[in-house]
């Protein structure tokens, strides 16, 4: 809904960690210039987009090479095209803006601000939206949001939501309302309140990770940025919104990764599955990786047998889960043969089969496969898995993938 789109964009300006002050590529040292741009940069920064704008406009004229003040403008553009009523209008203002921002993205700028916008900015620059009473309230707190005049807009928002209880959006921009005022507690209840409307859209665990982050509260931010990924892990924008808060810790995210063999098994028709083993590995290696794609290829002769209902094969949880667990048990059995015959501890040097035990004896495979390794058959089974293991998800996420927050001093 068009109401819904332009409020995200708002708020995921208003949420950035703050507009990157980068150096200009340009060999203009008039002091005029970089005034105008400190100052620029300056009302962005206090969300001031609408009296950016025009200082952005004549920043691009006199240095077309500086992608911080394209990426200030389409994002003030973005704002301007949230406050016309004028439909075409604001089509215009969008698709301009797009190109602002790939041009900014042309010049080097690669800003996690930059990359979501350009997500949520529609190609076309068109936004559908209804005319219900339900809608109509939500577009009258727009307006008021747009004019900052935030009282009002938590009025109308609350009317959607009495009109209609299940309203995410409703909910959404209360909170994002009163974040506007600055009232971060209020912000965070209603926050709070669009997550129980629906748990599995990720806006308002991200919203309410970033204001956390910006106030300094980085365990409960690191909480809530994982709870987003939960959300929707094939959503670029969570796990970039992970790293901002890794990043604003000084911290980087873990790499988890097996480098399984995925292609090790094909199939010719029905009957025929082929198995490619590669003997360049070591023996121990060589076997584990063996046993993981024998299991897939039984997975994929027997596909029909546990999926009776769909019609093609495709690749599953369960197979890929199967096939990895068999590997590990494999792995384990061969340390424990080796341990025996030397008398002392002998881990794998492999750092992909110390990862697979780790993970096995974690039992986090599932968690693993579904968000560090899944393609779009495994995408299909994540739903089903959420349901009934969100908490094992985050606890992997924050055991394997996330680091701890830095304690306080």
């Amino acid at each position: 809904m068009r109401h819904f789109w332009q409020n995200s964009i708002r708020l995921l300006i208003v949420l950035s960690f703050s507009f990157s002050v980068g150096v200009a590529q340009t060999d203009n040292s008039d002091q005029g210039y970089k005034a105008e741009r400190e100052k620029a940069i300056e009302l962005f920064n206090r969300d001031k987009y609408l009296e950016a704008l025009p200082l952005f406009e004549d920043l691009i004229k006199k240095n077309p090479k500086d992608a911080e003040a394209h990426l200030g403008l389409g994002s003030c553009l973005l704002s301007h095209a949230a406050t016309l009523n004028d439909d075409a209008a604001a089509v215009k203002e969008r698709l301009r803006a797009r190109e602002v921002l790939l041009k900014a993205k042309e010049l080097g700028n690669n800003s996690t601000l930059l990359q979501n916008l350009l997500q949520l900015v529609p190609a076309d620059g068109r936004i559908p939206y209804s005319k219900t009473p339900v809608d109509q309230a939500m577009q009258k707190g727009e307006a008021a949001f747009a004019r900052n005049d935030y009282a009002e807009a938590i009025k109308n928002y609350s009317k959607a939501l009495e009109l209609d209880p299940t309203n995410y959006s409703a909910a959404l921009f209360v909170g994002d309302s009163y974040f506007g005022a600055k009232d971060w507690a209020k912000a965070g209840e209603w926050y709070g309140k669009a997550i129980q409307i629906n748990p599995n859209a990720e806006t308002a665990y991200r919203y309410y990770a970033d204001m956390l982050t910006k106030n300094g509260e980085m365990e409960k931010a690191r909480k809530l940025a994982i709870q987003a990924v939960v959300a929707e892990p094939y959503n670029p924008i969570t796990w970039r919104g992970l790293d901002q808060w890794a990043k604003s810790n000084r911290l980087a995210l873990n790499t988890v990764q097996i480098n399984a063999p995925q292609n090790s098994v094909s199939q010719s028709d029905e009957k025929h599955i082929n198995v490619t083993v590669d003997m360049k590995d070591p023996t121990d290696t060589s076997a584990v990786w063996l046993s993981y794609s024998l299991s897939r290829a039984k997975w994929r002769a027997d596909f029909k047998k546990h999926f009776p209902d769909e019609k093609e094969y495709r690749h599953s949880l369960a197979e890929e889960t199967e096939a990895l667990t068999l590997a590990a048990k494999v792995c384990q059995e061969l340390v424990e043969s080796n341990t025996k015959k030397s008398g002392s501890s002998s881990l794998p040097k492999d750092p992909d089969l110390l990862l697979l035990l780790k993970l096995n004896q974690a039992r986090m495979i599932e968690p693993y496969v579904l968000l560090n390794a899944a393609d779009e058959g495994i995408a299909h089974d994540y739903g089903t898995y959420r349901e009934k293991n969100r908490t094992t998800l985050e606890t992997y996420l924050s055991d394997f993938v996330v680091p701890p927050a830095p304690t306080s001093r």
